[in-house]
């Protein structure tokens, strides 16, 4: 396994693919992205490049040995030193510890790379596995939101140490 990378412009296509064979696996938990997302893609992947390059956000990639993507693992929002996390793992990658690996991994480099001190994170009270995931990387609820109309948590870790 290559590991996590930073987004960069040569992971479109394997981002396009991931995004298009876990489309039904993550609108069971996540409100879908839409036609649009897909339609447009090459231009908004090169949007997320340029935000990328202001500091405003850090988008991440989970890659296997053969370039494919199994995962993202994003920091958006950036600002006085908080930032809203956000990950998702492909079906065929769900359950092997990946998502929460990854999480720890993208708060090392929120706090050790990007200056950060504080993330916080969303996520449906009917997703467990993204609830246990934030548990494990430890995340601490804080509140409850509602998410598309759905009954959420609102999580927060403070990146010290």
């Amino acid at each position: 396994m290559r590991g996590l990378e930073r987004l960069g412009a040569g992971h479109a296509d394997a981002v396009l693919r991931f995004e298009r064979e876990n489309r039904a696996w993550f609108a069971r938990t996540v409100p879908d992205r839409g036609d649009d997302y897909f339609t447009g893609f090459a231009a908004r992947h090169a949007a997320l490049l340029a935000e990328q390059a202001t500091g405003g956000c850090h988008f991440h990639v989970l890659v296997d040995d053969d370039g494919e993507v199994l995962g993202r693992f994003n920091l958006v929002d950036v600002a006085d030193g908080s930032a809203e996390l956000g990950y998702r793992v492909a079906e065929r990658a769900a359950g092997r510890g990946l998502a929460t690996a990854g999480v720890r991994q993208v708060c090392d480099l929120a706090r050790d790379e990007y200056g950060l001190t504080r993330l916080t994170a969303e996520t449906t009270r009917d997703n467990p596995g993204s609830l246990a995931v934030l548990r494990r990387a430890g995340f601490t609820p804080v509140g409850e939101v509602l998410l598309d109309g759905r009954p959420g948590l609102r999580h927060v870790r403070e990146l010290t140490g």
